[in-house]
């Protein structure tokens, strides 16, 4: 064989191997954005899931204290004490029509538990009705 002839077959060699490298990287690039789509879709979808949720228990905790007349300790009572009053003060939020004082950090709803009640304070364990 000639030194050409070598020379030719080494580099076709070499182009080849680069080729097939730059192939499986380009693969592999491709699988990687594939999955990091999968887990931002599936991220989305939970956060969606979690706000919709959120606003349902927020519209049932506003039910409570609104038309049922219950204060929020009393709520969170009924509820067997899974929530926290602040966390009910903040589903309450996510359910308050738009544009209301409540959610726009105006003053609390009247029956909004003062800092007492909220650390379990006086107060705090009245009886339900």
């Amino acid at each position: 064989m000639s030194q050409q002839t070598i020379k030719q077959q080494a580099r076709r060699t070499a182009r080849e191997m680069a080729d097939k490298r730059r192939r499986e990287r380009e693969e592999r690039e491709r699988r990687v954005v594939d999955l990091a789509e999968q887990v931002m879709v599936a991220i989305g979808q939970r956060d969606a899931a979690v706000a919709e949720t959120e606003k349902r228990a927020g519209d049932a905790l506003r039910e409570l204290t609104e038309v049922e007349g219950l204060s929020l300790g009393e709520a969170v009572e009924w509820c067997g004490e899974t929530i926290t009053v602040r966390e009910a003060t903040r589903l309450r939020r996510l359910a308050a029509p738009a544009g209301s004082a409540e959610t726009e950090g105006g003053p609390a709803a009247e029956g909004e538990p003062d800092a007492a009640a909220e650390s379990g304070g006086a107060g705090a364990g009245s009886a339900a009705r």
